[in-house]
């Protein structure tokens, strides 16, 4: 099976195909069923980096053509993954709505999901032909809904495409909206390496409103109808705010050209989320927001893992001791060498004592990934870590300059 660099036009067309399929199963099992595929009227990825270098997130798509090449690839995490680890998953089935994001094929492909199995290795589950010229394929939905453009730098296809969507935000609350857009620019841009490149960077914002404000709170039986149905108490952890209305998150983050999501919770309560390569969230109104954005659009942006382990999150053996994680940012010394290693002084002990005399140094520190044991970080302390010290580690700077110089190339 070879690998081809042949011309975006090529290949595809300036649209996207979004691939809508339920993912379900227990902690140890999972399937696949297609839903819908719909068409798309941009494509806000590169044109020039279709075969994804970095091999991160718990999922991998892929697209062939007719003679078995690879034209097209990217990794990416879902909530789905995450769920597998909690005591729920071990006594019960769900079903989690996902989709994938492909240029718009110009002739016949085979597009392959694989999943990462708790040796680190990806193994195909799913995989669907796909005509181009298939009457069966819909129009993504056509929503009369504003957009307000936050930043815009450069076209699409040489930019980090960001796309902003409100919850709990009423019609009446989008001057707050609007103006919680430029709060989060000026905020991401505060912290590096994202102000050295914000020249790089467009974000859009949807204006899509709810029909009631604020963000649902179950435990204090709050349910507002909103356009995203975000909601605290995921998984049972109190501030995880993340939405399982995936379709409508999609199908309002389609109205712009967008690689990443950002969702902004309409809510002052501490919490959100975010996954690879799937969404991010967080509310717009907390004293933390900027640190809580670049902390979240780590996650989702650059793939960077947790730094903390004294956290009330609900997962269970979230990583396999045995091996290497796929997180840049943190590492179980399995296979060190490809992390973080070059960046580490001679001299520097590994692993590095927690002590004050290596503050603000690259080294390697037990304790991370949701594990005091077993699981090292690059720093003392991180934006991944905590919000302390208010700046990236050498580490996770490396992995999201990477991650840029990938989309704008």
């Amino acid at each position: 099976m070879s690998t081809v660099s042949a011309q975006f036009d090529s290949l595809f067309l300036d649209q996207s195909l979004r691939i809508d399929y339920v993912h379900s199963g227990t902690d140890t099992t999972e399937w696949y069923a297609l839903e819908a595929l719909i068409r798309e009227p941009y494509w806000g990825g590169s044109k020039l980096n279709l075969v994804d270098t970095f091999m991160f997130g718990n999922y991998y798509v892929e697209v062939f053509d007719k003679e078995e090449n690879l034209i097209y690839s990217r990794g990416y995490s879902s909530l789905f993954a995450e769920w597998q680890t909690t005591n729920e998953a071990k006594i019960l089935s769900r079903n989690f709505f996902e989709t994938v994001l492909i240029p718009f094929p110009k002739k016949k492909v085979k597009v392959v999901i694989s999943s990462r199995n708790r040796n680190g290795v990806f193994l195909p589950q799913f995989s669907l032909n796909i005509n181009p010229k298939d009457y069966f394929i819909k129009p993504a939905p056509k929503k009369e809904m504003l957009v307000h453009d936050v930043l815009i730098s450069n076209k699409p296809e040489k930019a980090v495409d960001i796309v902003i969507l409100p919850d709990g935000y009423r019609e009446e609350e989008m001057d707050k909206f609007r103006a919680d857009c430029e709060k989060f620019r000026e905020d991401l841009f505060r912290f590096e390496p994202f102000a050295s490149n914000k020249q790089h960077f467009n974000i859009r914002a949807v204006l899509a409103p709810s029909k009631e404000s604020g963000i649902a709170i179950p435990a204090k039986d709050f349910w507002p109808e909103t356009a995203i149905s975000s909601s605290f108490y995921t998984f049972d952890s109190e501030r995880y705010c993340m939405t399982y209305d995936h379709k409508t998150l999609r199908d309002l983050a389609g109205q712009v050209p967008y690689d990443q999501i950002y969702i902004l919770a309409n809510t002052e309560k501490y919490g959100g989320g975010g996954i690879f390569n799937f969404y991010c969230l967080s509310g717009s109104s907390n004293r933390l927001f900027a640190e809580i954005i670049v902390h979240e659009f780590g996650h989702g942006f650059a793939g960077l893992g947790d730094e903390y382990y004294d956290s009330s999150t609900a997962y269970n053996d979230f990583y396999n001791l045995e091996t290497e994680p796929w997180e840049p940012n943190i590492t179980t010394l399995v296979n060190f060498e490809k992390k973080w290693q070059h960046l580490i002084p001679a001299e520097t002990p590994i692993p590095t004592p927690d002590e004050p005399q290596w503050d603000n140094q690259t080294g390697v520190f037990e304790g991370g990934g949701y594990s005091a044991k077993g699981i090292f970080r690059p720093s003392r302390d991180c934006l991944m870590h905590t919000f302390k010290g208010k700046v990236f580690c050498a580490a996770c700077s490396e992995a999201i300059q990477k991650m840029i110089n990938f989309y704008i190339d």
